[in-house]
């Protein structure tokens, strides 16, 4: 997997102490699955139960959010997140303030959505 590095605003935002906030330059480039079971690498999901069933409301929201806090990577958000969804689920969403600020700076519809 090609590492990109990460678009960020320009003031980092971070997701946690240390780490920006990892930021897609676009939301058509999100075209992660909308079904399925997906189950997140360790590096985004360090619990044994990494498995998600995206039919599932609340399997789909906890999944987005550890991907959106979590990732160092830009390729991680293009194969796991939908850019269509994550404009559907944006306001349900449990992110830290570096994360939502972020990607609302880029992405100014999501603050809308």
């Amino acid at each position: 997997m090609q590492a990109l590095s990460p678009t960020t605003t320009p003031a980092a935002q971070l997701a946690r102490p240390g780490r920006p906030a990892v930021v897609a330059r676009t939301l058509a480039e999100l075209t992660g699955p909308t079904r399925g079971v997906i189950e997140l690498p360790v590096r985004l999901m360090w619990s044994s139960e990494r498995a998600f069933d995206l039919g599932d409301p609340d399997d789909l929201l906890w999944m987005y959010e550890n991907v959106l806090r979590e990732t160092t990577r830009t390729d991680d958000l293009r194969a796991l997140i939908n850019g269509r969804t994550l404009r559907r689920v944006w306001r349900r969403l449990n992110l830290p303030r570096g994360v939502r600020v972020a990607w609302e700076s880029r992405h100014r519809g999501l603050r809308a959505a």
